[in-house]
This record gives C-alpha cells, sequence and structure tokens, in this order.
C-alpha cells in the first residue's frame, strides 16, 4: 500500500461520510456487529498468524489477551451505542439560563479517525479503540505494523471482506507507509506504541492540526507493601511480566520491595515460573520475543546492568539452549539494579524484571516521581494510608490494587497515559467521546433579553445597572 493510496481511500471515506450523513444508531450497532463476527469467525487463523510472526506464541495467550478484549470492547459498545448517543439536556444558570432558554449538548461524528496498531497485541489494539469509532458513528482507516506481517496481511484481507472500504480499511506498509499516514488530514489520530515514535506522530499530525490520542508506555513500578500477601503479589507480578514474555506496555518494569522481603520475593519467584512454564525452553506456553532486533537489545540492557554491578537472576529451570524456539529469552530478576543503569531509565519489553530493595515509601515516591509518568502503577498491601499516600503523591495513566493491568479490561473506566507515557483516554463511553465531537446547542427565548439589559448601543444607564449587577462578588 503506498502512501498515494492511503491519502486516497481516506479522501473517499469523507466523501462518503458527508454524503451519506450521520450514521444511525442501527448502522452503528451492525458495524460493530460485523467487527465481532470477524474477530469471532476467524479465531484459529489470528492465532496462527500471530504464533508465526512471533516465532512462538500459544493460541490461548492470543485468545485471552488479544481476542478476548476486543471482542469485550464491541460487545460492550454495541449494548450501549443507543444510549451513548442520546441528546443530554444541559440546564444553565443566570444570567444566561433566563426563562425560556434551553439547552443540549450532541455527540457528532468526527469523520474519519486513523488508528496506528502496534505489533504486540495487534488484535485488541485496533479493535479496541474501533469500538469507540464506529459507536461514535465514524469511518476509520488503520496502519497495521510491518512487524507482524502475517497479522496485518490477515487482518487487512478480513477486514476488507466485512467492511466497505468507504467505511474502514486497512493498509500495510513499512516506514515509509507510517510515516506519510501519520501525516495525512485526519479528523483524530490514535497511535499505540514506543514514546520515541509517538513524538514524531504527533509532530506529523500537528502540520495539520489533528488532535491525537497517544497510548504509550514508560516504566510502570509495582510496589510491594509490608502489608501485602507476598505470595499471591508475586503470583500476579509474575503473571503480568510474563504473559508474552514482558512485550506489554502495562507489563510491570520493576518491583520496588522492602529490603528484608528481598529474598523472599525471589523465591516465590523462581518457584512461581517452575510451576508456570517448567522444562524451559521446550515449554509451549511461552512466547518468543518479536525480532532479533528486540533480542539485541535486551541483551545490551542486561550486559550494561552486568557491567556496572547489577546481579542476574536466571528463573528459568533449566539452561537456556537447543532447541529452543528462536527468539526465546529466559525470564530473570535484576539484583542491585541502581539510576545510571539502562535497564531502570528504559522501558523493558522483555522477561526481565529489576527488583529495588526499599526502606521507607517516600524512596519510592522519589524515584517514581524522578522520572518520567507511567502508563500504570501497582501497589501490593493492605494498609490503606500507604495506598493513598502513593496514589496521592504520585502521578500515572491509571492504577490497579492488589493485581497489574486490571483497570485496562474495565470499559466503565478510560484508559489512556499521562505526560510521556500518552495523552487523550478511551474504552467504552470515554472512547465514544473521544471520538465524538460534543457540539452545544443553545436556544433563545422569544424574549428581549438584548433590550432588557440594555446591550444594544448607545449604550446608557440601563446597560449600567445591569453591569453592576453582572459584575460583583
Amino acid at each position: 500500500m503506498s502512501p498515494l493510496n492511503a491519502a486516497a481511500l481516506l479522501e473517499s471515506q469523507r466523501r462518503a461520510h458527508f454524503g451519506e450523513g450521520p450514521a444511525s444508531a442501527a448502522v452503528r450497532m451492525n458495524r460493530l456487529e460485523r467487527a465481532l463476527s470477524l474477530l469471532l469467525a476467524h479465531q484459529d487463523d489470528i492465532c496462527a498468524a500471530l504464533c508465526g510472526d512471533f516465532g512462538q506464541r500459544p493460541a490461548a495467550l492470543t485468545q485471552l489477551m488479544d481476542i478476548f478484549p476486543a471482542v469485550h470492547a464491541l460487545k460492550f459498545a454495541r449494548r450501549h451505542v443507543r444510549r451513548w448517543m442520546r441528546p443530554r439536556r444541559q440546564g444553565l444558570s443566570l444570567p444566561i439560563g433566563v426563562p425560556g432558554t434551553r439547552a443540549q449538548i450532541i455527540h457528532q461524528p468526527l469523520g474519519v479517525v486513523g488508528v496506528i496498531s502496534p505489533w504486540n497485541f495487534p488484535v485488541t489494539l485496533t479493535f479496541g479503540p474501533l469500538a469507540g469509532i464506529l459507536a461514535a458513528g465514524n469511518r476509520c482507516l488503520i496502519k497495521l505494523s510491518e512487524s507482524t506481517p502475517r497479522t496485518a496481511e490477515l487482518l487487512q484481507r478480513l477486514i476488507a471482506g466485512h467492511f466497505d472500504a468507504l467505511e474502514v480499511a486497512a493498509v500495510t506498509g513499512g516506514p515509509d507507509v507510517a510515516q506519510a499516514f501519520s501525516s495525512l488530514p485526519f479528523d483524530h489520530l490514535i497511535y499505540t506504541g514506543s514514546t520515541s515514535v509517538g513524538r514524531r506522530v504527533m509532530a506529523a499530525a500537528a502540520q495539520n492540526l489533528v488532535p491525537v490520542t497517544l497510548e504509550l508506555g514508560g516504566k510502570c513500578p509495582a510496589v510491594v507493601g509490608r502489608s501485602a500477601d507476598l505470595k499471591r503479589a508475586v503470583d500476579r507480578i509474575m503473571l503480568g511480566k510474563l504473559v508474552n514474555a514482558g512485550q506489554m506496555c502495562l507489563a510491570p518494569d520493576y518491583v520496588c520491595v522492602p529490603g528484608e522481603m528481598s529474598d523472599e520475593f525471589v523465591g516465590e519467584a523462581r518457584q512461581w515460573v517452575k510451576r508456570a512454564y517448567p522444562g524451559l525452553p521446550a515449554n509451549a506456553d511461552y512466547t518468543s520475543l518479536i525480532n532479533d532486533r528486540q533480542v539485541r537489545h535486551m541483551e545490551e540492557l542486561l550486559g550494561d546492568a552486568r557491567a556496572k554491578g547489577a546481579r542476574v537472576i536466571s528463573l528459568a529451570e533449566e539452561p537456556l539452549g537447543l532447541p529452543a524456539p528462536p527468539r526465546l529469552m529466559a525470564p530473570a530478576l535484576i539484583l542491585g539494579a541502581t539510576p545510571d543503569m539502562r535497564i531502570l531509565r528504559e522501558e523493558i519489553f522483555a522477561p526481565l524484571l529489576p527488583l529495588r530493595e526499599y526502606d521507607r515509601l517516600d524512596e519510592v515516591i522519589e524515584h517514581i516521581n524522578g522520572g518520567e509518568p507511567p502508563l500504570a502503577l501497582y501497589y501490593f498491601g493492605n494498609d490503606r494510608a500507604e495506598e493513598c499516600e502513593l496514589i496521592a503523591r504520585t502521578r500515572s495513566g491509571g492504577v490497579t490494587i492488589n493485581d497489574v493491568a486490571m483497570h485496562f479490561l474495565a470499559e466503565e473506566l478510560p484508559f489512556g497515559g499521562i505526560g510521556a507515557s500518552g495523552m487523550g483516554a478511551y474504552h467504552g463511553e470515554h472512547g465514544f467521546r473521544r471520538f465524538s465531537h460534543a457540539r452545544a446547542v443553545f436556544r433563545q427565548t422569544r424574549f428581549d433579553v438584548a433590550g432588557i439589559l440594555g446591550l444594544r448601543p448607545p449604550y446608557g444607564a440601563k446597560l449600567k445597572r445591569s453591569l453592576r449587577f453582572l459584575i460583583r462578588r
């Protein structure tokens, strides 16, 4: 797909949008239903394509982490879209809201929304945003990731089979297409991916004053309090870290644990991996890293950490080697990590988990606030005062207490980042509003308000009295 073809598709969708007018609730629900049918009917094909792109990725993981959240989002939007679409009456205060005036807010489609989806969860991070986009009555043009070519080719073909290109279309291609795509004059653009690329996407979109939603990442901390059930905390942290081999923007990027609990954490983590992934590297439930570049980058982070004094503890039951699947990296804990190490400065997209020991919560808060705000923060413990202090004194896109990433699955909650971890939020009604224009409609009374207040020139005593009444404490 060439950049020229993508631009032509956008223009065709925009003409269709204006030509047909706002989509009815029935049309929107039909589009959501077709997206849902696409996923439900082709689960096996999607699982096979993603396994081929990663080298090893279990079908159960794809169904659980990629297909289910997308299906949930589409069903939620289909169930609620009629209510979301209703105009909302808005009360007005004096002096504007004099007797007889009326106001309402109507949510209208933006037009054509662009989606740049990532490679780590290419289904849910394509069809999740699409749920809000279609519910809001928009057309959509999607740029699929070149890092998962089999999945991109499959999704492009399936979308073409379930949607007219004037409703939803997908394009493929390399960085040149992605760069041109982000420069197109969309009515809104949503990008999910790395912070560095997010900056370039935002800069390109700014040339056409295109509003953007950026879902990025960052170093999501997991903070284990002294009141935590450590066995349960380790279970949920390791599950959230090792699903998809850590290639998840919401995965815990490092763990802060009281110094006296560090050895127990390591022991529990060893036992957890032994139970969950016995016989690594021959365990079919584990996932490979996406490409050789990612493997080299993680090896560089590990080398930098070792050179600066960190201790790397492999959690694999047996040494990795043949016949390991391609690009499979053993889960590991990094002890003694310090702020000068790259592994504590750069986002980790791999099954590597640094442990930072602490004595006082202030140390944890100072470390979190010393970097960019993360996409998520996780607290494990039953100390409500400690929990409230951590939330109040830090910033993050979202928070999950005593688990990892669960707020992502709640369609009733907004999902999004802050600062370097993103801007704008979607999911559920928040996505409907994100991809709509809240249009104010004001109906004036038949009474001559301007005459009553003396607003017409020549200005005189009546206006002076009105202004004295209006401009006061």
